[in-house]
């Protein structure tokens, strides 16, 4: 006679050894409590593409337009792209909602940041807003890119 727990697949169990056993944790499990602070924080659509000559970032903004976008750039090093949702108080629409069947678009506030390399100069990015996405393109500071030495 086999228990529940044996019938399961290895991926599927959720309990463990003894209740304080972080250290021999399943990390297969994918049902686990265990999460990293990666892990549990929301995502947003991105992609970071590094090209020779520029550091490029496309960031899903579905439905917004360019002026509710806030970007910057901290002590050179440091990019961070924001978007605070306005609450209903704030919204001067005189449009009625309506009431939801079925809401799929993520229409969220965002707050994304990166640390950038000193490789790329972030005094000369650009950005523009086409079809809902929002490309940033970071080019590779002059000093840091490979030069020709001759010898002597």
């Amino acid at each position: 006679m086999t228990t529940l727990m044996q019938q399961m697949p290895f991926g599927t169990r959720t309990s463990q050894l003894f209740p304080t056993d972080l250290l021999f944790k399943n990390f297969f499990d994918t049902v686990s409590d265990f999460r990293t602070n990666i892990d549990t924080k929301i995502n947003h659509p991105v992609d970071i593409i590094l090209k020779d000559e520029s550091l490029v970032f496309e960031i899903a903004a579905v439905g917004l337009c360019k002026e509710d976008i806030n970007l910057s750039s901290e002590d050179g090093t440091t990019l961070k792209v924001s978007y605070s949702k306005p609450n209903i108080d704030t919204n001067d629409s005189d449009l009625d909602a309506g009431t939801y069947i079925h809401k799929g678009i993520a229409k969220r506030s965002f707050d994304l940041g990166w640390k950038i390399s000193p490789k790329f100069d972030l005094s000369k990015i650009t950005a523009k807003m086409e079809n809902g996405l929002l490309t940033l393109e970071v080019p590779v500071a002059p000093d840091s890119k490979p030069r020709s030495i001759t010898i002597k």
